[in-house]
Protein backbone atom coordinates (compact mmCIF):
# COMPACT_ATOMS: atom_id res chain seq x y z
CA UNK A 1 0.00 0.00 0.00
CA UNK A 2 1.78 2.93 -0.88
CA UNK A 3 1.86 6.71 1.28
CA UNK A 4 -0.98 8.20 -1.36
CA UNK A 5 -3.23 5.08 -0.72
CA UNK A 6 -2.48 5.23 2.86
CA UNK A 7 -3.95 9.03 2.85
CA UNK A 8 -7.15 8.10 1.25
CA UNK A 9 -8.07 5.51 3.07
CA UNK A 10 -7.16 7.58 6.36
CA UNK A 11 -9.23 10.47 4.71
CA UNK A 12 -11.99 8.10 4.65
CA UNK A 13 -11.71 7.02 8.65
CA UNK A 14 -10.58 10.94 9.80
CA UNK A 15 -14.40 11.63 7.92
CA UNK A 16 -16.54 9.31 9.53
CA UNK A 17 -16.60 12.19 12.45
CA UNK A 18 -15.38 15.11 13.64
CA UNK A 19 -13.82 13.31 16.94
CA UNK A 20 -11.51 10.09 16.59
CA UNK A 21 -11.26 8.82 20.59
CA UNK A 22 -8.14 7.96 21.98
CA UNK A 23 -7.95 5.48 24.38
CA UNK A 24 -6.02 3.72 27.04
CA UNK A 25 -7.60 0.44 27.38
CA UNK A 26 -6.53 -1.11 30.91
CA UNK A 27 -8.79 -4.04 31.55
CA UNK A 28 -9.72 -6.19 28.29
CA UNK A 29 -13.45 -6.55 29.92
CA UNK A 30 -13.99 -2.67 29.17
CA UNK A 31 -12.95 -2.81 25.39
CA UNK A 32 -16.22 -4.49 23.71
CA UNK A 33 -18.12 -2.43 26.14
CA UNK A 34 -16.66 0.94 25.66
CA UNK A 35 -16.52 0.29 21.66
CA UNK A 36 -20.14 0.07 22.02
CA UNK A 37 -20.56 3.27 24.01
CA UNK A 38 -18.70 5.15 21.88
CA UNK A 39 -19.94 3.66 18.31
CA UNK A 40 -23.76 4.26 19.83
CA UNK A 41 -22.75 7.96 20.61
CA UNK A 42 -21.66 8.80 16.98
CA UNK A 43 -17.82 8.02 17.19
CA UNK A 44 -17.10 4.64 14.81
CA UNK A 45 -13.00 5.56 14.60
CA UNK A 46 -11.42 4.51 17.53
CA UNK A 47 -7.54 4.60 18.35
CA UNK A 48 -6.63 2.26 20.98
CA UNK A 49 -3.10 3.34 22.12
CA UNK A 50 -0.49 0.55 22.30
CA UNK A 51 0.72 2.14 26.01
CA UNK A 52 -1.24 -0.90 28.02
CA UNK A 53 -0.74 -4.70 28.47
CA UNK A 54 -4.05 -4.79 26.96
CA UNK A 55 -4.20 -3.18 24.31
CA UNK A 56 -3.67 -5.72 21.70
CA UNK A 57 -6.18 -7.69 23.02
CA UNK A 58 -8.49 -4.75 23.38
CA UNK A 59 -7.90 -3.92 19.71
CA UNK A 60 -8.85 -7.86 18.61
CA UNK A 61 -12.40 -7.22 20.96
CA UNK A 62 -13.16 -3.57 19.49
CA UNK A 63 -12.64 -5.18 15.95
CA UNK A 64 -15.70 -7.73 16.70
CA UNK A 65 -17.78 -4.87 17.62
CA UNK A 66 -20.20 -3.85 14.26
CA UNK A 67 -20.01 -0.01 12.62
CA UNK A 68 -16.64 0.46 14.31
CA UNK A 69 -13.44 0.94 12.56
CA UNK A 70 -10.77 0.48 15.19
CA UNK A 71 -6.92 1.42 14.91
CA UNK A 72 -3.80 1.34 16.38
CA UNK A 73 -2.19 4.55 18.43
CA UNK A 74 1.22 4.61 19.68
CA UNK A 75 2.95 2.62 16.64
CA UNK A 76 6.67 3.66 17.40
CA UNK A 77 8.18 0.38 15.83
CA UNK A 78 7.82 -2.44 13.12
CA UNK A 79 7.04 -5.13 15.37
CA UNK A 80 4.38 -2.78 16.39
CA UNK A 81 3.18 -2.30 13.27
CA UNK A 82 2.93 -5.88 12.81
CA UNK A 83 1.20 -6.63 15.92
CA UNK A 84 -1.29 -4.13 15.48
CA UNK A 85 -2.08 -5.48 11.81
CA UNK A 86 -2.50 -9.07 13.63
CA UNK A 87 -4.82 -7.80 16.15
CA UNK A 88 -6.99 -6.99 13.56
CA UNK A 89 -6.22 -3.19 13.53
CA UNK A 90 -8.00 -1.56 10.33
CA UNK A 91 -5.07 1.95 10.65
CA UNK A 92 -2.38 3.00 12.27
CA UNK A 93 -1.44 6.45 13.99
CA UNK A 94 1.86 7.67 14.97
CA UNK A 95 3.19 10.18 17.21
CA UNK A 96 5.89 10.71 14.81
CA UNK A 97 7.64 8.86 11.65
CA UNK A 98 10.66 6.98 11.17
CA UNK A 99 12.19 5.42 7.73
CA UNK A 100 11.78 1.95 9.31
CA UNK A 101 8.02 2.63 10.86
CA UNK A 102 6.83 4.16 7.45
CA UNK A 103 8.56 1.16 5.41
CA UNK A 104 6.85 -1.42 7.60
CA UNK A 105 3.51 -0.44 7.02
CA UNK A 106 3.76 0.34 2.96
CA UNK A 107 4.91 -3.35 2.99
CA UNK A 108 1.96 -4.54 5.79
CA UNK A 109 -0.59 -2.36 4.56
CA UNK A 110 -1.77 -0.71 7.09
CA UNK A 111 -2.71 2.85 6.79
CA UNK A 112 -1.03 5.02 9.11
CA UNK A 113 -1.73 8.45 10.05
CA UNK A 114 1.84 9.82 10.74
CA UNK A 115 2.95 12.28 12.93
CA UNK A 116 3.95 15.75 12.36
CA UNK A 117 4.75 18.82 14.29
CA UNK A 118 7.05 21.10 12.33
CA UNK A 119 6.63 22.40 8.85
CA UNK A 120 10.01 20.17 7.82
CA UNK A 121 8.21 17.22 9.06
CA UNK A 122 5.20 18.05 7.35
CA UNK A 123 6.75 18.44 4.07
CA UNK A 124 9.01 15.45 4.19
CA UNK A 125 6.19 13.42 5.05
CA UNK A 126 3.94 14.95 1.91
CA UNK A 127 7.37 14.46 0.18
CA UNK A 128 6.80 10.50 0.42
CA UNK A 129 3.09 10.95 -0.43
CA UNK A 130 1.34 11.42 2.84
CA UNK A 131 -1.37 14.18 2.48
CA UNK A 132 -3.46 13.80 5.70
CA UNK A 133 -0.91 13.84 8.80
CA UNK A 134 -1.56 13.98 12.63
CA UNK A 135 -0.39 16.98 14.13
CA UNK A 136 0.91 16.15 17.83
CA UNK A 137 1.58 17.52 20.15
CA UNK A 138 -1.13 20.02 18.88
CA UNK A 139 -1.86 22.26 22.07
CA UNK A 140 2.23 22.59 23.31
CA UNK A 141 2.73 22.66 19.61
CA UNK A 142 1.15 25.96 19.03
CA UNK A 143 -2.41 24.77 18.77
CA UNK A 144 -5.39 25.55 16.15
CA UNK A 145 -3.52 28.53 15.13
CA UNK A 146 -0.28 26.90 14.33
CA UNK A 147 -2.17 24.49 12.14
CA UNK A 148 -3.63 27.28 10.24
CA UNK A 149 -0.55 28.91 9.52
CA UNK A 150 0.71 25.33 7.68
CA UNK A 151 -2.16 25.62 5.81
CA UNK A 152 -0.99 28.99 4.44
CA UNK A 153 2.14 27.12 2.68
CA UNK A 154 0.85 23.35 2.85
CA UNK A 155 -2.84 23.53 1.67
CA UNK A 156 -2.07 20.05 0.16
CA UNK A 157 -2.12 18.74 3.58
CA UNK A 158 -4.95 17.89 6.28
CA UNK A 159 -4.69 17.60 10.07
CA UNK A 160 -6.20 15.56 12.79
CA UNK A 161 -4.69 17.74 15.78
CA UNK A 162 -4.28 15.45 18.67
CA UNK A 163 -2.47 15.98 22.35
CA UNK A 164 -3.89 17.86 25.47
CA UNK A 165 -7.23 18.94 23.14
CA UNK A 166 -10.68 19.59 24.75
CA UNK A 167 -14.36 19.62 23.90
CA UNK A 168 -13.85 23.57 24.38
CA UNK A 169 -10.75 24.07 22.45
CA UNK A 170 -11.65 21.48 19.69
CA UNK A 171 -14.19 23.86 17.91
CA UNK A 172 -10.87 26.17 17.01
CA UNK A 173 -9.27 23.32 15.47
CA UNK A 174 -12.53 22.20 13.72
CA UNK A 175 -12.85 25.33 12.24
CA UNK A 176 -9.65 25.18 9.92
CA UNK A 177 -10.15 24.13 6.03
CA UNK A 178 -7.22 21.69 6.85
CA UNK A 179 -8.69 19.91 9.63
CA UNK A 180 -10.33 17.22 9.27
CA UNK A 181 -10.87 15.90 12.78
CA UNK A 182 -9.40 15.64 15.83
CA UNK A 183 -8.24 13.06 18.54
CA UNK A 184 -9.42 13.52 21.95
CA UNK A 185 -9.34 11.32 25.43
CA UNK A 186 -11.79 13.25 26.83
CA UNK A 187 -14.82 11.31 25.37
CA UNK A 188 -14.00 8.60 27.36
CA UNK A 189 -12.47 9.57 30.90
CA UNK A 190 -10.76 6.83 33.20
CA UNK A 191 -13.64 7.20 35.79
CA UNK A 192 -16.21 6.70 33.67
CA UNK A 193 -14.49 4.10 31.85
CA UNK A 194 -14.14 2.24 35.65
CA UNK A 195 -17.12 2.95 36.70
CA UNK A 196 -18.51 1.03 33.19
CA UNK A 197 -20.26 3.94 33.01
CA UNK A 198 -20.92 3.31 29.19
CA UNK A 199 -24.51 5.69 29.24
CA UNK A 200 -22.66 8.52 30.49
CA UNK A 201 -19.66 8.00 27.61
CA UNK A 202 -21.93 7.61 24.94
CA UNK A 203 -23.61 11.20 25.76
CA UNK A 204 -20.04 12.85 25.88
CA UNK A 205 -19.71 11.05 22.76
CA UNK A 206 -22.69 12.30 20.87
CA UNK A 207 -21.85 16.07 22.04
CA UNK A 208 -18.40 15.31 20.07
CA UNK A 209 -20.17 13.89 17.51
CA UNK A 210 -22.20 16.85 17.48
CA UNK A 211 -19.14 19.59 16.97
CA UNK A 212 -19.59 21.46 13.66
CA UNK A 213 -16.42 20.73 10.94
Amino acid sequence: MTPAEQSRRTAEICALAPVVPVLVLRDLAHAAPLARALIAGGLPALEVTLRTPAALDAIRAMAAVPGGVVGAGTLLTPEDVAAAKAAGAAFGVSPGATERLLAACKEIGLPLLPGAATASEVMALLERGYTVQKFFPAETSGGAGAVKALGGPLPQVRFCPTGGISLKSAPEYLKLANVMCVGGSWVAPDALVAAGDWGGITRLAAEAAGLAR
